[in-house]
């Protein structure tokens, strides 16, 4: 056998039946985008075997683009889970056979409970497309498995399909960046789109600031101290003047500098760059970029109340 011959035959086949389930939308598939996206309650995807771990992807998608969804297990179902399911849901049952006896048992639940059944099959005379709200009868394609036994084009198409709908409906609904970060926080989109400065920032007690009129020695034991790689330098009611860096301490020592005779407006640069509280992180983060600095002073009203350094943010993950 040809084993790469074989690879590229079992894609073939599932893109054939991508294809075949594409040019097959239609109104019925309008019904049942229409019917997700005026749902009150939950959506609600089920099957057994493989179709059942389909249902899950489904739901987690559906789920992360904005549409309330669980995936429900059809055996569970009949030991308790049917509670799960109220009047308001929709009810999305995947059986390429229509058969399924798992399936078939819960569904004269699911119309007495009064949730909408929606079924996908590939099966027309099937108790589950006669039995359904609506339904969406896949084409007739080739399983790509040898044996043509094992879910392989048929579990491939009804992802794409539900990958549709809940594409589509989120498209509808107006998701966007903001809406797929709050869903996502912990996901590097989510941080750039969530995280502020003031979330990562050195402040209060952590923050590493001196008067004007200390003895650089001072400068040196809150850097030591605090350990940001940076002081701000203050005046009277905390008003910034200048910062202070490692950098600028590591040049007057290679200049022989005698440190301990300096005082801090001796060493420290003027004009140092700030940032608000409220700016994004990855706004920071490109500042800090643009500029090969290391770290940006937060300031407020003229006051350094802390400080924001650039390994702060791409420790949690975000990149620019």
């Amino acid at each position: 056998m040809d084993r790469l011959a074989e690879g590229k035959r079992v894609f073939d086949l599932e893109i054939a039946a991508l294809e075949k389930t594409r040019d097959a939308l239609d109104e019925t598939y309008l019904q049942i985008l229409d019917l997700i996206m005026n749902c009150k309650g939950k959506v609600i995807l089920t099957g057994m075997g493989k179709p059942g771990h389909i249902a899950a992807k489904l739901a987690a998608t559906f789920a992360s683009l904005g549409t309330p969804a669980f995936r429900l297990h059809p055996a569970e179902a009949m030991h308790g889970d049917l509670g799960m399911i109220s009047a308001d849901d929709v009810v999305i049952a995947i059986s390429f056979s229509g058969e399924s006896d798992e399936i078939v048992r819960i569904i004269p639940n699911i119309k007495m409970i009064g949730a909408k059944l929606i079924g996908i099959t590939g099966n027309p005379d099937s108790t589950l497309a006669k039995t359904s709200d609506v339904v969406q009868v896949l084409p007739k394609f080739e399983e790509a498995c040898h044996l043509g036994l094992a879910p392989t084009s048929s579990t491939t198409a009804v992802l794409c399909y539900g990958d549709a709908l809940a594409v589509t409906a989120s498209r509808v609904y107006g998701f966007d960046n903001q809406n797929y970060a709050l869903f996502h926080p912990a996901g590097s989109l989510g941080k750039k789109l969530i995280l502020k400065v003031e979330d990562l920032m050195a402040a209060g007690e952590n923050n590493a600031k001196v008067h004007i009129n200390v003895p650089l020695k001072d400068a040196i034991i809150e850097l030591s101290r605090k350990g940001l790689g940076a002081v701000s330098v203050v005046g009277d009611d905390d008003l910034l003047l200048g910062i202070i860096t490692d950098g600028d301490l590591r040049r007057q020592l290679e200049k022989g500098a005698d440190v301990y005779s300096l005082r801090v407006e001796d060493v420290m640069s003027l004009h140092p760059v700030t940032v608000s509280r409220d700016t994004m992180a990855v706004e920071a983060l490109r500042e800090l970029k643009q500029r090969n600095i290391s770290c940006l002073i937060v300031a407020e009203d003229r006051k350094a109340v802390g400080l924001i350094r650039l390994q702060d943010i791409i420790g949690v993950g975000i990149v620019g």
